[in-house]
């Protein structure tokens, strides 16, 4: 039974949610489920937005047979070719087989290394092309690595509709709600958003800035993602945190620790530093490594404008989730932050080094405090971690 949602009169949203992903992209947990986005527009000619997931293959086809109605499919506009978007455009095809593929140079490359669908209709557009409808015109523009390097975003000049593709999603199942609106976005979802972004997009914040930017020249008045929540009102609440998180800068001001500790005596060094530092008023949150899976700190790390990283050493290197954490992090180009490292080490104290040769790759770290501790933490080295806490601190 199809399950639709009217965005306007003539804007369909006729797209579905998995709650049985465990891992989107095979990486990253989605406990709370994923949407998979899908518009079709119903003018003088109808055009579909992008296909969805396998996982959701029924429903999908359901939804657009009820939303046309009986009328043929004039458009599928293929905005993303990664599969959780383009894997039932065959089912399109046979079903409305004169349909006319909308896409680039690249994506119509994409689409025929990922699947078999012999040699449709296709209408190729690049930057700044339009397409008219019938009352509609759609204009395109390229999104390279928002984040493959086929995307492109389409903007619905007659209702001010920005088809976003990738750029401005999140994880999460809508439950019902379709605008973010309806919901209370900032307490219950932008963390999932800042997650999304962070980890899938973060890399590419060069790319991100280069789509705002076009985005800047354009009359918004809704914003229609192929994860999460349409928007409608108060855009300024989905782009503003992109403009930060895509130049790299913090949110908030406060230190994010993130510790490897294998039998507690770093983790006890990171908690006194936690202390002292709220101790002097300043905002901390502190996540276990070995616990805390890399993209909830990558995202947390994207927010916050301190940095501290405490670990172990391990096999004379550095303790494996630690290593891992800081491999993912310069993988997305964290930058921009202050930061500040302890290490442990009972005979040859070599993590805090090798972090620091890590962090140092990384544009704009400036590495204010070092703390070594050698087992455990001991009375006489107290004072010098209080210092190391005040030179955190200082350094705001």
């Amino acid at each position: 039974m199809h399950c639709t949602r009217k965005i306007t009169d003539n804007l369909v949203w006729v797209g579905a949610n998995d709650r049985r992903l465990a891992l989107f992209e095979g990486v990253y947990g989605v406990p709370e489920g994923v949407s998979y986005n899908s518009y079709l527009l119903l003018d003088d000619k109808t055009v579909l937005f992008d296909t969805s997931d396998n996982a959701v293959r029924d429903r999908f086809l359901e939804n657009i047979t009820h939303t046309l109605n009986g009328r043929k499919l004039d458009y599928l506009v293929l905005q993303h070719i990664e599969p959780d978007h383009s894997a039932l455009i065959s089912d399109v095809i046979e079903k409305y087989p004169d349909v006319t593929l909308v896409v680039n140079a690249k994506s119509a490359e994409f689409t025929a290394q990922f699947y078999e669908i012999g040699t449709p209709k296709i209408h190729i557009v690049k930057e700044n092309d339009t397409l008219t409808t019938g009352k509609h015109t759609l204009r395109f523009f390229m999104a390279a690595m928002v984040h493959w390097p086929e995307v492109m975003v389409t903007y619905d000049e007659t209702s001010k509709t920005l088809f976003s593709a990738d750029a401005f999603g999140h994880f999460g199942a809508l439950n019902g709600s379709l605008f973010a609106d309806e919901v209370n976005f900032a307490q219950d979802y932008l963390k999932k958003m800042r997650r999304y972004y962070c980890n899938i997009v973060g890399k590419y914040g060069a790319q991100t800035q280069a789509l705002l930017k076009k985005m800047a020249a354009l009359d918004i008045a809704k914003i229609c993602p192929l994860h999460g929540f349409v928007w409608r009102k108060n855009l300024s609440q989905v782009i503003e945190p992109h403009q930060l998180w895509s130049s790299y800068e913090p949110e908030e001001k406060g230190v994010m620790i993130a510790y490897s500790s294998v039998y507690g005596n770093t983790e006890n060094a990171a908690e006194i530093v936690a202390c002292r530092l709220r101790e002097n008023g300043k905002k901390v949150v502190m996540y276990d490594a070995s616990v805390t899976h890399a993209s909830d700190i990558v995202a947390e790390a994207f927010r916050w404008s301190h940095l501290l990283f405490a670990a172990t050493t391990y096999n004379n290197n550095i303790f494996v989730t630690m290593e891992d954490l800081l491999n993912d992090l310069i993988a997305h180009s964290i930058q921009n932050r202050t930061v500040a490292i302890i290490e442990n080490g009972s005979w040859a104290p070599a993590s805090g080094k090798i972090m620091r040769s890590k962090l140092e790759k990384c544009k704009n770290i400036n590495i204010v405090a070092n703390f070594t501790i050698k087992s455990s933490l001991k009375a006489d080295k107290l004072q010098e971690l209080y210092d190391f806490a005040d030179a955190i601190n200082a350094s705001f």
